[in-house]
């Protein structure tokens, strides 16, 4: 099962484990690299290895056990050791947040690490009206896709405003319906990328207040709209 390929990180606080004696000595038979990490830099185990991770001795940080003798600080520092191995390779691997994502796609972690376009609303999903479309057609729109707001698009198809709830509020009147959705518009909305991680989202999200955002492509039109419900659901807050 331990090949050339393989690296053995091998761990033993006295570093004189019975149990690892076939193991280094099939590994120095074969040339496989070992790291050895251990308290004791003259035992066996440290001997045999091509790299020694020492670890602070009994002299210096004794067992937290009453008796001295269970394995409790040893083991604590080991899993640090561990951690700073860990870090460090994701650091000299270049590892990114997509890389994790790739390689823990369930859980919090996966959540955490989703993108606004594998969250977002989208296609026929989008509200989207037209500055001259008469208030009565918009408010069918934003009831019919119930999002909380319709995105204002022109002859181009870029989103160049949005009427939100709070909109309609300000302009609350008896002639509301007879107005065009430009004169209840309001211009130059907040908007995010779709590549955007959803966690960053709800970041700007809560900074200005908002609980809905138009994701645009690179010529400003809209492909997506992202619901602070939208995220509760995918489990990223």
């Amino acid at each position: 099962m331990i090949t050339k390929d393989d690296l053995l990180i091998t761990i033993s606080n006295s570093g004189e484990s019975r149990e690892m004696g076939d193991i280094i000595t099939y590994s120095r038979r074969f040339g496989i690299p070992m790291i050895a990490i251990t308290s004791k830099a003259e035992s066996s185990m440290a001997k045999a290895a091509d790299l020694v991770l020492l670890i602070p001795d009994a002299s210096k940080a004794p067992e937290a056990c009453p008796l001295g003798l269970a394995p409790t600080t040893s083991t604590t520092m080991t899993m640090a050791m561990g951690d700073a191995l860990a870090v460090a390779l994701v650091e000299k691997r270049g590892f990114t947040k997509q890389d994790f994502k790739d390689h823990h796609p369930g859980g919090k972690l996966g959540n955490v690490l989703l993108k606004v376009e594998n969250i977002m609303a989208k296609g026929d999903a989008l509200p989207l009206v037209e500055p001259e479309t008469p208030m009565s057609d918009a408010l069918v729109v934003m009831t019919a896709k119930s999002l909380g707001c319709v995105g204002v698009v022109n002859k181009q198809g870029a989103l160049i405003a949005v009427i939100t709830d709070g909109d309609l509020r300000r302009n609350m009147s008896a002639d509301l319906v007879t107005k065009t959705a430009e004169e209840i518009m309001t211009k130059k909305p907040r908007t995010i990328a779709p590549t955007l991680l959803g966690a960053e989202a709800v970041g700007l999200m809560n900074a200005n207040g908002i609980t809905n955002i138009f994701v645009v492509d690179a010529d400003n039109k809209p492909i997506g709209l992202l619901h602070i419900h939208h995220l509760l659901q995918a489990g990223v807050v």
